[in-house]
């Protein structure tokens, strides 16, 4: 039998359920008010009994038996009737702090969230500043709490701990009996999702750490000898060592890593490439020209104070300037994305306006610099994009984008984003899965019937560097190659610090082989103006 404070618990639950689905306002205050009293009592099982509970006022005749049920059972109809009948999601985002029901109510129903992870990225994308009973204050505030819990759930985005990672290093090296060190294991291999942070040390002394991370932090100690040979064990996965056929070496003395794959006849893999996916054939084909950051010349999805973005097109562009780039692609939602206050036909007629004058005052300055004009434009349920042939025609290029109606089966899916990479006003197809990881799994689509429309269509995919999304998937880019199609690295940024994403884009763009050459947005102004004709 349950305790009080389980019971409790799943009356809380139910109070908050029926609250959301709009119930009766009176049973929602009995069963707060009984799970409130139930959680400071501790009753015997034998006096947990309907007669004894009502007797001692502890429970009203009419929750009396729900709690019955649920301490007999660890549920009740009612409450597995409401659970059944709300997205899993919409469930959890219950146990945010600081949102009760009617708000979880109003975020699910009015801006169709339905995870913490969405929610979190709605927050990103400032949705919630505009939206009636929010503000500023409460969205900072939802921010801070999701992120609490997840960073409490066992797993990080690589992103949130890349600092972190280089922080301990940094501060290991100091010590005196610390000879070498590395990161290793999935944090060397820059993975998109972390369990757990990984070093090894070269020292005479084994020891413990002593810092403060939201995943486990994990040392693994060796020899001088020794360290470069441990690199690359600890570095791959069981199946990379497998195709290297690591276990034949003869020696574990080394200089180097590359040292390693030399007395193995092996090609050197990047630490990014030890998750076995990739044979000596294709790293021996593909590497001639690994994308460098430093490569990168302009960012074409961003969003500005004209749709969802928090910053003006102006202080986005000179941002983007700043970090040395020779254009910024304004990329703001389409009219049918009401929920981040998509353009309407006559506010893109403003924004052209506005991105003529801004062009004008950059070409009064030393060096090259041009704001593109473009639009993250909705992809409908249909395939069909957002806005007439008219309003496309007047942009440079369009990201044809899905953000609404995810649930559809691969043929679907699939069919749906065809469609929209065959209209010929599509330049770069965004985000394509829809993926927010570690909040939503992507829609299932069948990757190389997409690619190969892009490549039928001459149609860019998009790498989105947005942590939460690195989507097109990495391990997908090889095909995209292979088949001549380029990938665009955007950061898909709501703000100037959004625009550093573009690094976690070139992270796992690089763990996927990709070549400057396939690179769409490492053309240079005149390049890339010349594409969009």
């Amino acid at each position: 039998m349950l305790d009080c404070y389980d019971i409790a618990e799943k009356l809380q639950l139910t109070s908050k359920l029926l609250e959301l689905h709009d119930g009766n306002s009176f049973k929602i205050k009995a069963l707060q008010g009984a799970a409130f009293r139930l959680s400071k009592m501790q009753i015997t099982s034998e006096d947990f009994t309907e007669e004894k509970l009502i007797k001692a006022q502890i429970i009203g005749k009419s929750i009396a038996k729900t709690a019955i049920e649920i301490a007999h059972t660890g549920t009740s109809a009612e409450l597995l009737k409401l659970i059944q009948d709300t997205p899993e999601g919409v469930v959890q985002m219950l146990s945010i702090k600081g949102i009760g029901p009617k708000k979880v109510r109003q975020l699910w129903r009015e801006l169709e969230v339905e995870s913490p992870a969405e929610l979190l990225y709605a927050c990103y994308e400032n949705r919630l500043v505009d939206l009636k009973g929010f503000g500023q204050k409460t969205q900072q505030s939802i921010k801070e709490n999701i992120e609490f819990l997840q960073a409490s759930s066992g797993k990080a985005h690589y992103a949130s701990v890349e600092t972190l990672a280089d922080e301990v290093i940094e501060e290991l090296k100091e010590l005196p009996y610390v000879s070498n060190i590395s990161a290793t294991g999935a944090l060397y291999r820059k993975c998109e999702i972390l369990e757990a942070l990984t070093f090894l040390i070269a020292s005479d002394e084994t020891f413990e750490h002593h810092f403060e991370s939201p995943i486990p932090i994990q040392l693994i100690f060796t020899t001088d000898d020794d360290f470069y040979y441990q690199l690359v064990k600890t570095s791959s996965n069981e199946k990379h060592l497998e195709k290297i056929q690591f276990h034949t070496l003869s020696s574990t003395k080394f200089l180097s890593e590359k040292e390693v794959y030399e007395a193995l006849n092996q090609p050197y893999f990047l630490p990014e490439w030890r998750d076995g996916l990739f044979d000596e054939r294709i790293i021996s084909q593909y590497p001639t020209h690994l994308l460098e950051e430093k490569q990168l010349k302009g960012a074409l999805h961003n969003h500005s104070t004209y749709s969802d973005g928090a910053h003006s097109i102006a202080e986005m562009a000179q941002y983007c300037m700043q970090l040395g780039y020779e254009y910024f692609g304004i990329a703001d939602h389409s009219k049918s994305a009401t929920y981040a206050n998509g353009m309407k036909e006559d506010t893109v007629v403003q924004q052209h306006k506005e991105i003529d004058e801004l062009n004008k005052q950059f070409k009064t300055k030393n060096r090259a610099f041009k704001i593109l004009k473009g639009i993250e434009c909705d992809i409908l349920y249909d395939g069909s994009l957002d806005y007439s042939n008219e309003i496309l025609s007047s942009f440079d290029y369009v990201v044809a984008s899905i953000h609404q109606h995810f649930k559809m089966d691969e043929e679907k899916a699939t069919n749906r984003l065809i469609k929209a990479i065959e209209n010929p006003y599509t330049t770069i197809l965004g985000h394509p899965t829809g993926r927010l990881l570690l909040g939503r799994l992507g829609y299932p689509i069948h990757h190389k019937k997409v690619i190969d429309a892009c490549a039928a269509n001459k149609v860019v995919i998009e790498l989105n560097a947005h942590p939460y999304r690195l989507d097109i998937d990495w391990r997908w880019i090889p095909y995209c190659m292979e088949k001549g199609v380029c990938i665009s690295i955007n950061p898909d940024a709501h703000e100037k610090k959004g625009l550093h994403d573009m690094h976690f884009g070139v992270c796992v763009a690089r763990k996927g082989l990709l070549s400057k050459d396939f690179c769409f947005n490492a053309l240079s102004l005149s390049e890339i103006e010349k594409y969009m004709g």
